[in-house]
């Protein structure tokens, strides 16, 4: 029970990454709440997590909606009474080589990456700087955002934007003693990697196994995919460590794609 009383929101959390964490932060003690522009997945989400022992509730939220993400915040602490966690995880993928992609794109993967990370941080801060009882912010970012990738200009661009934005929070957060990190995982086997699969190999003009093997994995140490539960583990370990000592840092969890 690592994170036993811990309050935790989880944006994107009713699908993929986001939920594999939430059900293992709920294993750990913590109360979850699942944040998500989808309400009613979220809902069923959190009556999974609620159904297994665990504490959890759903919050509709539009990470570049301002109002909705201070709301859901808001919310979050009134049913629980603090927030000691914050996931910035509510992410998309557009592919498409610079010369092709339009600018509405290139701004709407942005704003949900950057502007919502942003919004999230600055709400999470603000409540648990007024509750005094510190904090952990973490990100999802990707290998991406140590590395970049032909087709996918706007989400390299916003995952090494990640990690500036964790390094500030870090400085600035840790006379309340709020941390923040960046997880960057490999390709993980989500609904948002497979719709990638076809799009790469048309882009590409090779097979949909030539995707997997020669670009997804190829960088590998073992040519295995990242798993949903190898990022859940990290996410609790972050949020479990108690110091600043492991603040502003980004943590590759790729199976070797990319060593630091």
């Amino acid at each position: 029970m690592q994170l036993k009383d811990k309050v935790a929101l989880i944006t994107g959390a009713a699908s993929g990454i986001g939920k594999e964490i939430a059900i293992e932060y709920a294993k750990a003690g913590a109360k979850v709440v699942i944040a998500d522009l989808a309400l009613d997945a979220a809902k069923a989400a959190a009556e999974e997590i609620n159904k297994s022992g665990g504490t959890a509730m759903a919050v509709a939220m539009n990470v570049v909606d301002e109002a909705q993400v201070d709301q859901g915040i808001a919310d979050a602490v009134a049913a629980y009474g603090k927030l000691d966690v914050l996931i910035s995880n509510a992410g998309i993928q557009i592919i498409a080589p610079i010369v092709e992609s339009t600018l509405e794109n290139w701004r709407k993967m942005l704003a949900i990456h950057l502007d919502g990370a942003y919004l999230t941080t600055r709400a999470a801060m603000r409540a648990m700087i007024k509750a005094g009882n510190g904090g952990t912010i973490i990100y999802m970012g990707s290998v991406h955002s140590h590395e970049a990738s032909p087709l996918k200009a706007p989400y390299v661009t916003a995952k090494h934007g990640l990690i500036g934005l964790a390094k500030v929070v870090a400085k600035e957060g840790a006379k309340d003693k709020i941390r923040s990190n960046v997880i960057c995982p490999g390709f993980v086997r989500t609904p948002l990697v497979e719709k990638q699969i076809p799009e790469q190999a048309k882009e590409l003009n090779i097979s949909e196994d030539d995707v997997i093997k020669k670009v997804m994995l190829k960088d590998t140490v073992d040519g295995e995919f990242t798993t949903t539960a190898d990022v859940a583990q990290t996410a609790v370990f972050l949020a479990a460590f108690p110091t600043n000592a492991l603040t502003g840092q980004s943590v590759v969890v790729s199976h070797g794609w990319f060593m630091q």
